[in-house]
């Protein structure tokens, strides 16, 4: 006789989790289920973060013409071409008066995903404390999970128009087991750009504890009105201690390329690839080259693409005002954090889930970004990286809420 039901545990113990307990509170990112719920209902998604347009036409031929001439076509070199390298050590030099060794202190990533994976991976020990503005990235919380890391949230609250550092909470975060201060700059997704004084001040208390730092910078080039970036690492005694992660994806409207890098003193980057040799190994040989090319482009390129950016985030932004949200007008990235209470709504992850089937919008529920869900619960964040009759057209919808 035979069965198919599962032998007798000999031991008489449960049978194990498939997911080990680390990563035990990650499910399926709400982005995939936004997404999901885009395509079932029709909806314009201003969820996920990418274009709906692609970036300059002389850098995806200069991707074509890499394929044809047969560069990148097999494995790159593990810390990525050559050219790529160069191009990011004149890019940091050109824009921020910083001098890397293409050599020696770039490590080409697969996207800033990656990097952060590597970083972390590579630099902390289990049980260390990782510091990490709240709301942050959600790969962030993964990544000091599956390094072994504990994370410690220092939220940023909303004041005067804009989600503020408390200084004084970041510092008290800070305690003998704290490894490494994961800071992100244009922020995301509040929009935030961290002033001097802020920066000045996360720079003094890291030489002060002798902390790390990982730095998330993809958003460098897109900041507004009298916003500056700042890179971490120009600040006094903070680039032999500073980890900088850097993207094309987002700079040169990319995001599917995958091109990724950080720039950090020789010790930290052989960290740093330690792990990500055993991650992807290489990858985007072909695109590496192209990426070289984008970052040489004209400061009229960063410029226009900058102010098409903020033409955008006014056009949503009025939008969003006029439909009844409490509107967070970002200094950088291309998100926009609302508050739903004037509304009369307080969960965001209810009202993101409705939005579809009331104006056909997706948007996403900050609370997923958050340690602490209820500092986040009020507040949704929307994209504005799309074509201008989109966000129209999305405009439009919005104001059927007010109604």
């Amino acid at each position: 006789m035979t069965s198919s039901a599962r032998p007798a545990d000999p031991a008489g113990t449960a049978a194990r989790p498939p997911l080990n307990r680390r990563l035990a509170e990650f499910g399926t990112t709400i982005f995939a289920e936004m997404s999901a719920l885009a395509l079932r209902t029709g909806s314009i998604n201003l969820g996920q973060g990418f274009p709906d347009t692609d970036g300059p036409e002389e850098i995806r031929e200069a991707a074509v013409r890499a394929l044809r001439d047969g560069r990148g076509n097999q494995y790159p070199p593990g810390p990525g071409v050559p050219e790529l390298r160069a191009a990011v050590t004149a890019h940091q030099l050109r824009r921020y008066g910083l001098t890397f060794d293409p050599d020696t202190e770039v490590l080409v990533t697969a996207g800033a995903t990656e990097a952060i994976a590597a970083a972390l991976l590579g630099l902390l020990e289990p049980g260390d404390e990782v510091v990490a503005l709240e709301p942050y990235y959600d790969s962030y919380a993964a990544c000091v999970a599956m390094a072994g890391g504990r994370r410690v949230p220092v939220t940023l609250r909303p004041h005067e128009g804009r989600f503020r550092l408390d200084l004084d909470e970041l510092r008290a975060a800070v305690t003998d087991r704290t490894r490494l201060l994961l800071i992100n700059t244009p922020h995301n997704p509040t929009g935030t750009v961290l002033t001097r004084a802020e920066l000045t001040a996360i720079a003094e208390l890291a030489v002060e504890r002798d902390l790390l730092v990982v730095t998330d910078e993809v958003y460098e080039h897109l900041v507004f009105d009298d916003a500056e970036h700042l890179p971490l690492a120009t600040f006094p005694g903070m680039r032999d201690r500073t980890v900088t992660i850097g993207s094309a994806g987002k700079t040169f409207s990319f995001t599917g390329w995958k091109v990724g890098w950080i720039t950090a003193p020789r010790e930290l980057v052989s960290a740093v690839r330690s792990a990500k040799q055993y991650l992807t190994y290489v990858a985007s040989g072909p695109f590496q080259y192209a990426v070289a090319e984008a970052l040489r482009l004209p400061d009229s390129y960063f410029d226009e693409f900058r102010a098409d950016m903020r033409a955008k985030r006014d056009l949503l932004a009025g939008g969003l005002e006029r439909a009844g949200f409490k509107v967070f007008r970002p200094a950088g990235t291309y998100f926009i954090t609302t508050d739903i209470r004037p509304l009369g709504e307080s969960d965001g992850f209810a009202f993101c889930r409705s939005l579809p089937e009331h104006c056909g919008v997706v948007a996403i529920p900050n609370a997923v970004f958050y340690d602490h869900r209820e500092q986040g619960a009020p507040f949704v964040r929307f994209a504005f990286c799309k074509r201008t009759g989109v966000l129209e057209e999305a405009a439009r919808r919005l104001k059927t809420l007010g109604a």
